[in-house]
C-alpha cells in the first residue's frame, strides 16, 4: 500500500534553455543543472538528483521521445524519510517521471509509467523489482493492493476493519544504490533459479528468476519450496561448483548471471534465498486469502504472517539488522498484533499491524522504548513514528 508520505515536484517548461534546472526545498540537497539532453547518472555513491535523471532518462528512452524540445526548471519536496525503506528514491523516480511526461506533452498509462520507472531506476546501478514503482501509481486510498508482474497489473485488497499501521523508522540509514547488499540478493537468487533449473534437465539460460522456474515447471508453490530443500543444499555454493553444475566458464557466469556489484563474489547462498521467496510468496497469497474471507480472527492471521516474513528476512534472506530486531521484538511486546522490517533492508523501517483501539497507546510505548532514549532518535521521533492508512497514487496538478 501506499503511505501517506509523498514527493512532490513542481515543474515548468523553460523554453528560453534546454537546461534541466533542479532545486530541492531541502537545502541539504545542493542545487543541480545539466543538458536535459545529456544526462550522466552516477550508479556509485548516487545524489539524490540521480534519481530525478533516471526518470527523465526513462521517459526519452523509452517512449521515442527523442530529444527534449525545451528545458526544464523544477522545484523538489517530500515527507518521506530517506533511506528508510519507505521507497523515497522510487518515489523521487516515479514523480520525476510523470513530471518529465507532462513537460514533453506525452499520454502514458498508470501501468505503463509504472513498467517504465521499474527498468529506469536500474540506471542508477540497482536490480530492483517493480512494487515501489506500481504502488506508486496505481494505489488507491483505503485498500491494499496485490501487485503481480509480466505484465503489472493490481488487485485491490480490503483489509479487515479494527486495526491501523505503525510505521517506526530505525534510523538506520541504508541507500540500496550505494551498497551491494541488495544486488547480491538478486544474483543469489537468479543462481539458484538457475541451479535448480539445470538440475531439472531445464534450459536454465531461459530462467532469470525464481517466478520463471515456477512457471515452467507448473507446480505449486508448496511444491517449490520442497523442490528447494530437494535440489539445494544449505551450505553455500562456491563460483566453481555452481559453473560446473551449469556447464560454464567463469566468464561466462559473470556475463550471463552476475552484476557489476557481485562478479567478483565467490561463494553464494541459494538454499536459504530461495526458500525465503518461495514461503514468502505464499504469505502474500495467505494473506490475501485472509482479507478476502475475513474470519473472526483475520486480525491476528495477518500478525502472525507479518511475524513470519520478518522471521523469515532475518534468517533466511539475511536482510535485516539489530536495530530492525529490536523494534520488531518491542513492538510485539507493546501490543503489535504482528511486525516486520519493510522496503530494502539492512536499516529502514518496521510496519506493525497495531488494533485501531490501542494506537496511541502502542505509539507511547514504542517512543519509550526505542526514540526517547536516544538524543538523535529522540530529534527524529516524530517524522519516524507515525500511523497511517492505505494513502492513494500519483496525481498531476495543473496550475
Amino acid at each position: 500500500m501506499a503511505i501517506e508520505q509523498d514527493i512532490v515536484i513542481a515543474a515548468a517548461a523553460d523554453p528560453s534553455s534546454m537546461q534541466l534546472q533542479l532545486t530541492n526545498t531541502n537545502t541539504e540537497y545542493q542545487e543541480y543543472s545539466c543538458d536535459i539532453n545529456d544526462v550522466k547518472i552516477a550508479t556509485e555513491k548516487p545524489q539524490w538528483h540521480h534519481y530525478f535523471l533516471c526518470g527523465l532518462r526513462g521517459i526519452t528512452e523509452h517512449c521515442e521521445a527523442g530529444a527534449m524540445r525545451t528545458g526544464m526548471k523544477a522545484l523538489v519536496d517530500g515527507t518521506i524519510p530517506r533511506c528508510a525503506g519507505l521507497s523515497s528514491s522510487s518515489a523521487m523516480v516515479c514523480c520525476a517521471a510523470l513530471a518529465v511526461m507532462r513537460n514533453a506533452r506525452l499520454q502514458m498509462t498508470k501501468t505503463e509509467l509504472a513498467s517504465l520507472c521499474q527498468w529506469s531506476e536500474r540506471y542508477i546501478g540497482t536490480e530492483g523489482g517493480g512494487m515501489d514503482q506500481a504502488i506508486s501509481f496505481l494505489a488507491q486510498p483505503g485498500t491494499a493492493k496485490l501487485i503481480e508482474f509480466n505484465p503489472v497489473r493490481a488487485t485491490d485488497v480490503c483489509l479487515p476493519e479494527g486495526a491501523v499501521f505503525v510505521i517506526s523508522n530505525s534510523c538506520v540509514e541504508l541507500n540500496k544504490a550505494a551498497t551491494s547488499h541488495f544486488n547480491t540478493r538478486v544474483a543469489e537468487c537468479r543462481l539458484a533459479a538457475q541451479v535448480m533449473a539445470a538440475k531439472k534437465d531445464l534450459p536454465w539460460c531461459e530462467v532469470k528468476q525464481l517466478g520463471d522456474l515456477q512457471k515452467k515447471l507448473g507446480v505449486t508453490l508448496d511444491d517449490m519450496t520442497q523442490l528447494v530443500d530437494e535440489l539445494l543444499h544449505a551450505e553455500p555454493y562456491s563460483k566453481k561448483e555452481v559453473c560446473d553444475i551449469l556447464n560454464v566458464e567463469v566468464d561466462d557466469l559473470e556475463e550471463t548471471s552476475l552484476n557489476q556489484q557481485t562478479r567478483q563474489m565467490d561463494s553464494f547462498q541459494l538454499h536459504n534465498r530461495a526458500l525465503h521467496v518461495y514461503s514468502e510468496a505464499q504469505r502474500v497469497t495467505q494473506f490475501k486469502a485472509v482479507c478476502d474471507n475475513q474470519p473472526n480472527d483475520a486480525l491476528e492471521m495477518l500478525g502472525r504472517l507479518m511475524n513470519e516474513s520478518h522471521a523469515s528476512c532475518r534468517d533466511l534472506y539475511e536482510c535485516s539488522c539489530h536495530d530492525l530486531d529490536v523494534l520488531v521484538n518491542l513492538a510485539v511486546q507493546s501490543g503489535a498484533l504482528g511486525s516486520r522490517l519493510t522496503g530494502a533492508g539492512w536499516g529502514g523501517c518496521v510496519v506493525s499491524l497495531v488494533p485501531a483501539s490501542q494506537k496511541e497507546v502502542f505509539i507511547q510505548k514504542m517512543y519509550d522504548g526505542f526514540y526517547a532514549k536516544d538524543a538523535h532518535r529522540k530529534s527524529v521521533a516524530e517524522e519516524s513514528l507515525f500511523a497511517t492508512q492505505p494513502g492513494g497514487g500519483a496525481t498531476i496538478y495543473v496550475a
